[in-house]
């Protein structure tokens, strides 16, 4: 019974992603049937070509365009779910993610200024601005938890309070760098609003280093977050270091936040949705709810990609704001759930 359990979610969600992942790369102002994407997929392989694509169109699609999109969505999409995951359990706040804490906005105002000092399609400033957001988004969380923090405890109402606070700041300082700015900087209007992701296999090889370390840690860190549920006294008489595993933490998820940011704009709530999905059809287990969490939030993403770009085609809606109005809803019905019960 134990490992039907533990198995059976990890299945679930892996098969949804595979089929998430299918359907982003086959769908698209050029419809790929599954068929002819096979068949183009395994000729590329054997190094033959094929009737169904003799100019090679279908092939160019999906090697120069769709397969790193999905690729940087996959990525995004976890490190995304995967943080607010980490947020929630290190806070012990259920309305903790990147977006309402301000990390993300932290992270957008870090890679604008970098983009002012370098051209991010420069492979120098391509390392330069995930950096710039990670201090961004670090700086970011910083002051919120000084600011919402009472003794040893963060109250729910004075995190929300201080990361709307300070997000709207930096929000505001990001607007007016890009009205009084040229050329690309105007351009990442459309970036922060999640809608500008990066595409090519530059981006991806990119940002590949910082989500390996990030993922990679978050997933272990599911055992310290567990014990920290009980309180740091407990923490520390069960033998975890509470100030090291709580910057760790901090740490590994702002990397996570701070590089989906720098290449795919600013994307809200998945990492407050995922999460609390997650959370209610397989537990709390930070083992295990932070790797659903990250299969999860890649799913998402690649679906409401794929919505973004189909529901208007040829135009394509910015992938913030789809999430936005999915998650927007699902907010203020977890803040009612959290008043009305014991929900935590």
């Amino acid at each position: 019974m134990r490992k039907k359990n533990t198995f059976s979610p990890f299945l679930i969600l892996t098969l949804i992603l595979i089929t998430s992942a299918l359907l982003s790369i086959a769908v698209g102002s050029v419809f790929i049937p599954l068929p002819t994407l096979w068949e183009v997929v395994t000729s590329a392989l054997r190094g033959t070509a094929t009737a169904l694509d003799a100019d090679g169109v279908y092939l160019k699609i999906l090697g120069d365009l769709r397969l790193p999109r999905m690729l940087m969505l996959t990525l995004v999409g976890a490190a995304l779910a995967g943080s607010g995951g980490a947020y929630q359990g290190l806070f012990r706040n259920p309305l903790a993610d990147p977006f309402l804490i301000g990390v993300s906005s932290g992270a957008g105002l870090g890679a604008v200024l970098a983009m002012l000092a370098r051209s991010p399609h420069t492979q120098s400033g391509l390392l330069s601005v995930p950096l710039a957001a990670f201090c961004g988004a670090m700086l970011t969380v910083l002051i919120v938890t000084l600011l919402a923090r009472v003794g040893r405890t963060v109250p729910t109402t004075n995190l929300i309070l201080a990361g709307v606070a300070v997000s709207s700041f930096a929000s505001a300082v990001t607007s007016a760098l890009m009205i009084h700015s040229t050329g690309e900087l105007r351009r990442a209007l459309v970036w922060l609003m999640g809608g500008a992701i990066m595409t090519g296999w530059s981006p991806v090889l990119a940002v590949l280093p910082f989500m390996l370390i990030a993922l990679t840690g978050l997933v272990l860190i599911g055992h310290p977050l567990n014990v920290l549920q009980f309180g740091e006294e407990q923490a520390l008489q069960l033998g975890i270091r509470v100030q090291r595993a709580r910057w760790v933490t901090i740490a590994l998820a702002t990397l996570a936040t701070a590089a989906a940011v720098a290449f795919a704009g600013i994307i809200g709530f998945v990492g407050l949705v995922v999460p609390h999905i997650i959370r209610l059809l397989w537990g709390s287990d930070y083992r295990r709810l932070i790797p659903l969490s990250m299969l999860g939030g890649a799913s998402l993403l690649l679906l409401t990609d794929m919505a973004a770009r189909s529901l208007i085609a040829p135009q394509e809606i910015p992938v913030g704001i789809i999430t936005a109005l999915l998650g927007a809803p699902f907010f203020l019905w977890v803040l009612k759930l959290s008043k009305a019960q014991n929900y935590w």
